[in-house]
């Protein structure tokens, strides 16, 4: 074979690889203005206000706050979190599925980060998939699978980042740029799309610098 036909070989794989590089699509969101300009959907009893007067340009929210407009299937979700150092009055991540009622979740209990029950530590970041799949069944039936300590521990009432690997059937959990994975499980849900929500109970949690990559 001739210098052309390696060098034609040569061109197509560049051409796929960069397609293909090119084809993932990253969306920032300052969700500050994303608030202003009415990009999100929650309902009306629902706090959702700026973060004002601090590190982090955000929002302070509870409930579950959806993206409009954006689909989402597989890729990574990144966020800026910030809970509360009070037992059981902490509990926020990331939501993704069709609306309040089905959806896959990945959550934080910022209050168990340091706590000195070692337990306690490996209930600290949690996936689950409602309605089938509530937190407390996954720990009755599959105790310490869904849910795990953070590597390495922020502290409690610090901002801290999560990044959100989101695969077909799996979906793992790294916190503070670290490369060891925090919690890496199979998922339960079967919605293949679905739109992404900032994610807490009725109790308020701070949320900035979201970034997806899809």
């Amino acid at each position: 074979m001739n210098s052309n036909y390696y060098f034609k070989i040569l061109f197509i794989l560049l051409t796929y690889t960069g397609t293909a590089c090119s084809a993932q699509q990253q969306i920032r969101y300052d969700l500050g203005k994303a608030l202003k300009q009415k990009k999100l959907s929650f309902k009306a009893k629902q706090s959702v206000t700026p973060v004002v007067k601090d590190k982090q340009q955000g929002l302070s929210l509870n409930g579950i706050v959806w993206i409009k407009d954006l689909e989402f299937s597989t890729g990574t979700i990144e966020v800026d979190l910030r809970g509360k150092d009070v037992f059981q009055e902490s509990f926020l991540g990331i939501a993704l599925g069709k609306d309040s009622i089905s959806y896959e979740a990945v959550y934080f209990r910022p209050f168990n980060f340091q706590s000195e029950d070692s337990l306690r530590r490996k209930h600290t970041v949690q996936y689950v998939s409602e309605p089938a799949f509530p937190w407390h069944r996954l720990r009755e039936e599959q105790p310490l699978v869904y849910e795990n300590a953070t590597k390495p521990v922020p502290l409690a009432s610090d901002w801290f980042h999560a990044r959100i690997l989101v695969k077909a059937d799996e979906v793992q959990v790294y916190v503070n740029h670290s490369s060891e994975v925090s919690l890496s499980v199979k998922r339960l849900n079967t919605i293949k799309k679905g739109v992404i929500g900032l994610w807490t109970t009725g109790l308020k949690g701070d949320f900035a610098n979201l970034v997806i990559t899809k």
